[in-house]
């Protein structure tokens, strides 16, 4: 019997920043993947403080950058590799009023360190903005497939990845301690994403799978070093490739691309990007997004070494370290987790 402190279940973003502070505090632990979720993966990896579509404040916005870039750096210094990439996020403006709108938000308190209240002025002819853009400022990229390729390598190396699927009826459950196979532990996370839904203990929470498709093109003549967000955004990559999204369908819980997918991103990207380009990949996922926008975070109610870790839905690049470090600081230290994330909030 191999006895540990914590099986985490999932390796997606959650997971990873959970399994980061479990690493700083000393504690061993096993993961469990069986890359059945692609949200974290296909993921672009966007991350700003600023909902770009209204003008107003992310969440808990500092708070989550405050935490997270400090986990991203820690990363890329112990697996020796680059993921976060500091960038330059242009809004796109479709009249005067937007341009308003943007400089009212920039007078609010909270989004003031966040939006530029300088115009950037549009000089690439392959882009239409004849009314500008507004900068949005400590924005960035996370190159999520990276991570988690890496991460897993890392995992293997320590000896600290299983690569198959958790069979939930295996699961033994006592007071102190739970069992799975020759694994004995004091807790268990379930960090599943949608997955969830097949989960027997946490299956009753009200997660909304969102599925989500991306494109990667490749368009020599675009000549971009920054992002842009209009009806779709554009992140640049490298050698010539950018990738476009995202949509939003409530019903489809494939994780299959789809033509019509494909053809909305199109569609949105060429009413304002007039130069050539190639679809050369078009990935999808389901986002584990739930009603009130905040994550699912806390102990089951009957079972007091079963907690789950998910609902991170769009911005999980932000929040993951956010709320596994509540989450680990709750199960460890007794601090209470803040209503608005405790999943117990739907009891």
């Amino acid at each position: 019997m191999k006895s540990i402190d914590y099986i985490v279940v999932g390796c997606g973003l959650a997971s990873i920043a959970f399994c980061e502070q479990l690493r700083t505090n000393n504690k061993t632990f096993v993961v469990f993947d069986d890359s059945s979720q692609q949200s974290s993966i296909v993921a672009a990896g966007l991350y700003n403080p600023v909902i770009l579509k209204r003008f107003s404040e992310v969440w808990k916005a500092k708070e989550q950058l405050d935490i997270a870039l400090p986990v991203y750096k820690k990363i890329e210094d112990d697996l020796n590799i680059k993921i976060d990439y500091k960038l330059c996020l242009l809004r796109r403006f479709s009249s005067i009023e937007e341009q308003n709108l943007w400089f009212n938000a920039s007078d609010k308190p909270k989004l003031e360190p966040y939006l530029s209240t300088q115009l950037v002025k549009n000089t690439n002819d392959a882009i239409d903005a004849p009314f500008g853009f507004g900068e949005v400022l400590h924005a960035g990229r996370l190159d999520t497939e990276k991570l988690i390729s890496s991460y897993k390598d890392f995992l293997k190396q320590n000896q600290s990845l299983i690569e198959d699927s958790f069979v939930h009826q295996k699961l033994q459950i006592e007071s102190t301690l739970i069992r799975y196979g020759n694994i004995e532990a004091k807790q268990i996370i379930f960090a599943e994403g949608f997955g969830v839904k097949k989960n027997p203990y946490f299956n009753h929470i009200p997660l909304n799978g969102t599925k989500g498709e991306v494109l990667i093109i490749k368009a020599p003549n675009l000549n971009i070093n920054y992002g842009i967000k209009s009806s779709v955004f554009i992140i640049p990559l490298e050698n010539d490739m950018y990738a476009v999204g995202a949509t939003y369908n409530w019903k489809d819980k494939t994780n299959q691309p789809t033509k019509e997918g494909k053809e909305e991103l199109m569609s949105k990207l060429k009413t304002f990007l007039s130069c050539e380009f190639e679809v050369v990949q078009h990935l999808a996922g389901i986002r584990p997004t739930v009603k009130d926008r905040r994550p699912l975070v806390g102990r089951h109610l009957e079972h007091k070494n079963l907690y789950v870790l998910n609902g991170l839905g769009t911005r999980g690049v932000m929040i993951a370290p956010y709320v596994s470090e509540k989450l680990y600081q709750f199960i460890e230290n007794n601090e209470p987790l803040d209503s608005e994330i405790d999943v117990n909030r739907f009891a």
